[in-house]
């Protein structure tokens, strides 16, 4: 419980302190931002800070720090270390950068943004990888709650169970049509602060059940310094592509224009930005310990979160809310739980659309332009949940091919927002080192994950268990990332910094 407290407190301790040095390095000034310049009543609409706040948590949040945090806690209170560093030098770094190289570009999606400091044929590999990624997210924060609705009133047999399923997921892809189209501050600007409460709720609520109820007990990092996955999945890079959204998440730099298209002032940036990650982290760092705490460990391996976990996303989540609190709060914290994805998965497509306005230059004041854009948007989100819901389409391989895609993503960004300071003539290494990091990270992933090229790589015991191809896959993802890093110092060593990130859009 020691190191659960001791990672809480290094994580509250790096807003102030790792978050300051992150705002002074950029240097938020006075100048007019995107909300107030263009202003078009849809999504440059001014919000305060306390809602700009609310609704960034909610967008970035979404099962992300609770699924993927209860699958990370397999490795073991490990995980902790990750979801507490990643976040503070890697993921809040992460996002208050895109957020706020956004705000310095009129509020472009991250996919311009990429463009203007990585080049043009970036900038549509970023566009790709935006709107396949947003897609995706939004169809797991589709099919997720619906599923959750369904636990949560338990309905009965099969057939009985599919049609439920369907019928919720119509209903919240209605909502997200409506909330993808209308402006910014009609829905998500009014409902976001009901559902943060939720939220907050949910966390406390589980976090008090731990600590209050005896027969649960977070294990010590020192003490399970190994691998506790029942699988024997390596740590590297399996656990830090699968925590994902609670340490560091490319998803959210679809997320922060958003925010960046709303904010009065640009010193709002660590408050809203980095302040939100850090909250996220807690969020990841709280559904990690009940994993840890609350199930059996066989033999020195986590075999009882494993066996929950196996019944799918919305029973584990449901038997922790079960476990921890009971009775009213059952109830309390599903609502959090499945409002939490409800309020990514909506503004995912909202992103979706803003990246596919971005690409193609097509106004967004217009509705008529809005509509040719949601329809298509909504409409294959609705065919993958769909597909999920009938059982053709594996809900865990969309899971898995987000986490990659999110990684990945993470990594361009913060190669662009490296870039971006060595304009700015500011300290890049704030942002290169955790690029470089992320860099390896996804590399060795996409050679050992099943999805990837592990197929090719791993090979399978007698009893089907997969041996991972590290031997190979380890040193490759280490060269590849020394090598981006290489290629990185080369092309600012062959170009002169420019006076002001304005120059670059010449």
């Amino acid at each position: 419980m020691l190191s659960f407290l001791i990672c809480l407190a290094l994580l509250i301790g790096g807003y102030f302190v790792y978050g300051n040095v992150v705002e002074k390095t950029f240097g938020p000034d006075d100048r007019e931002t995107p909300a107030v310049k263009i202003n078009d009543g849809v999504d440059y609409v001014v919000l305060p800070q306390w809602k700009l706040f609310m609704i960034q948590l909610l967008n970035i949040a979404g099962l992300g720090p609770i699924f993927g945090a209860l699958q990370g806690a397999l490795w073991g209170p490990i995980v902790f270390l990750w979801i507490t560093f990643g976040t503070i030098f890697a993921g809040a770094v992460h996002d208050y950068f895109s957020g706020m190289m956004s705000e310095r570009n009129e509020g472009a999606s991250i996919s311009e943004i990429a463009g203007i400091y990585l080049g043009g044929a970036m900038k549509n590999v970023m566009r790709v990888f935006s709107v396949v990624l947003l897609v995706m997210v939004g169809t797991v924060f589709a099919v997720g709650p619906a599923g959750l609705i369904v636990t949560l009133f338990k309905n009965g047999g099969h057939e009985g169970i599919v049609a439920t399923t369907l019928f919720w997921l119509i209903i919240v892809l209605v909502y997200y049509f409506i909330a993808t189209f209308i402006s910014i501050d009609k829905i998500i600007g009014k409902i976001y602060p009901v559902f943060g409460i939720c939220l907050i709720i949910m966390a406390v609520g589980v976090a008090i059940g731990i600590f209050t109820k005896s027969e649960y007990t977070i294990p010590e990092i020192w003490n399970n310094f190994t691998n506790m996955h029942p699988s024997g999945t390596p740590v590297w890079s399996f656990m830090f592509i699968t925590v994902a959204c609670g340490a560091i998440s490319g998803f959210h730099a679809t997320q922060s224009p958003l925010m960046a298209r709303c904010m009065k002032s640009e010193k709002q940036g660590h408050f809203v930005f980095y302040g939100a990650m850090v909250s996220e982290g807690i969020i990841a760092l709280i559904w990690a310990a009940a994993g840890c705490s609350l199930y059996e460990v066989t033999g020195g391996l986590n075999t009882g979160l494993a066996e929950v976990l196996a019944n799918g996303q919305s029973a584990a989540i449901y038997d922790v809310c079960s476990k921890t609190m009971g009775g009213v709060g059952i109830a309390l914290a599903m609502l959090g739980v499945i409002a939490c994805p409800i309020t990514s998965g909506d503004t995912a497509f909202r992103s979706a659309r803003l990246v596919l306005a971005d690409w193609f230059k097509i106004d967004q004041k217009k509705w008529q332009n809005r509509l040719m854009l949601c329809v298509p948007v909504l409409g294959v989100g609705a065919i993958l949940g769909i597909g999920n819901a009938l059982g053709k389409i594996d809900y865990t391989v969309i899971w898995r091919y987000f986490s990659w895609t999110n990684q990945t993503l993470a990594m361009i960004v913060l190669w662009a927002a490296s870039m971006y300071l060595f304009y700015d003539k500011k300290n890049y290494w704030i942002t290169a080192v955790p690029a470089t990091f992320m860099s390896a990270v996804s590399v060795t992933y996409f050679l050992l994950g099943n999805e990837c090229l592990g197929q090719f790589l791993n090979t399978k015991t007698a009893d089907g268990a997969t041996v991972y191809n590290t031997a190979v896959a380890y040193p490759v993802g280490i060269i590849v990332a020394i090598v981006f890093l290489s290629i990185f110092l080369y092309t600012i060593k062959k170009r002169n910094p420019q006076p002001h990130y304005e120059t670059l859009h010449k």
